[in-house]
């Protein structure tokens, strides 16, 4: 008998219908021999309905009664995928995140989970239900509720598995598995049997939106098997995310092309080439808690140096306006000077690790089809480039056909 833990995602339980579909799903993984726990999201579209209402209310929701406000979207779902299951004959039990007493810190809206009481879980498994629990939710040590951010359902799914000790965490979604690159730009991206940790952990950080970055982290820190399948297909075995590396006599070198559009390049033009001025640039950009990705300081000369760093599009106004409001004359900078039309592209693959010449080959394919780098950043595993907005889907297309992605191994 395995123990299974399942998550569901908001377009899996959008609908009545699709929650039933859901029921049968997890009644025939029962009926298989298995324990399963299964978590839910909120129904598609509820959350972002309650963020509107709050914001009706006050511009600026107070984060604690927030937190009360949204969490009621999984209690919803949960409420009516028990019903599911015991109306097609199978037992079921809810439980919210406070119920389960998944325990957080106290930092409303975006809580990291501390500690997992498992023994009610533990307990309704033995005598025969399935347990159902509300993701993207916790609770403080004052009692109070608390949210874990955008995308917290995966975490919660991945930190039931590990404290059960899960043979396996299942993430259903709307697609059927992680793909070589998205298919959308690229129909000949291939779906990936197996993937590493470290690599879907670059991938989701470099923009892949299959899974959430700290769901990914969470798996990788407890050894939790993480497999990713679609709710809308009755067949299929997804992609395996594992600690273990493919059991081939030859790895591809290259797993993946990730990408991002929201990038936004800023350079501060002219300052002083002195120790610390790293820091008096980014230290007001992260004091607004705006998160900073690529970062290059050109060679000094004649006393000062040129610095560039990017951040979410989303943030290029304000991480702008706090440079010359607060830097710039300070630090006797020459000029600010930004782009908010860039994009950022990545080729990953723990096979980087023993082949040499990737980042020439990447290089090379993009100068020939004219597009220039304006930023580079590597890891032991990835290489990323800044690129020109307008060029980056015939970039990734070219980097998918260079690296041979398309090729079935």
């Amino acid at each position: 008998m395995a123990l299974i833990v399942q998550k569901y995602g908001g377009t899996s339980v959008g609908t009545p219908e699709r929650i039933k579909n859901v029921a049968r799903r997890v009644a025939r993984s029962v009926a298989a021999g298995n324990q399963v726990v299964v978590v839910v999201s909120a129904m598609s579209g509820e959350t972002n309905r309650l963020i509107g209402l709050a914001k009706e209310i006050q511009a600026n929701p107070d984060p604690r009664e927030l937190d009360v406000m949204v969490s009621t979207g999984e209690q919803v779902t949960i409420g009516l995928l028990s019903m599911a299951l015991i109306a097609a004959g199978q037992k079921a039990r809810s439980y919210t995140g406070a119920q389960v007493r998944i325990l957080t810190d106290s930092a409303f809206t975006k809580a990291r989970i501390l500690a997992i009481d498992e023994d009610k879980m533990r307990a309704d498994l033995e005598s025969g239900h399935v347990v159902v629990v509300a993701g993207f939710q916790g609770v403080d040590e004052q009692g109070n509720i608390t949210t874990l951010g955008r995308g917290g359902s995966d975490t919660t799914g991945v930190a039931l598995a590990a404290a059960l000790k899960a043979d396996e965490c299942q993430i259903y979604t709307d697609v059927d598995g992680v793909y070589t690159t998205d298919p959308r730009i690229v129909p000949e991206a291939r779906k990936l049997d197996r993937i590493t940790f470290e690599e879907m952990l670059e991938m989701a950080s470099l923009g892949s939106k299959v899974l959430q970055i700290r769901s990914v982290e969470f798996a990788g820190k407890y050894k939790v098997k993480l497999r990713v399948l679609s709710s809308f297909q009755e067949e299929g075995e997804g992609t395996l995310i594992t600690t273990e590396e493919n059991n081939k006599m030859e790895q591809p070198i290259i797993s993946g092309i990730a990408f991002n559009r929201d990038e936004a390049k800023i350079t501060v033009l002219g300052v002083p080439d002195r120790p610390g001025i790293a820091y008096q640039i980014l230290g007001p950009v992260a004091d607004a808690n705006i998160d900073v990705d690529m970062i290059i300081q050109n060679v000094g000369h004649d006393g000062t140096t040129d610095f560039s760093f990017t951040v979410n599009r989303g943030d290029f106004a304000k991480t702008k306006a706090i440079l010359e409001e607060q830097v710039k004359g300070h630090i006797g900078a020459r000029d600010i000077v930004g782009d908010n039309r860039t994009a950022k592209v990545s080729v990953v693959g723990v096979g980087m690790r023993s082949h040499v010449g990737i980042a020439s080959k990447m290089f090379r394919t993009l100068s020939e089809e004219g597009i220039n780098i304006q930023m580079i950043s590597t890891s032991e595993i990835k290489i990323s480039v800044v690129i020109d907005e307008k060029y980056l889907e015939l970039a990734v297309r070219v980097l998918h056909k260079a690296f041979d992605l398309d090729q079935v191994v």
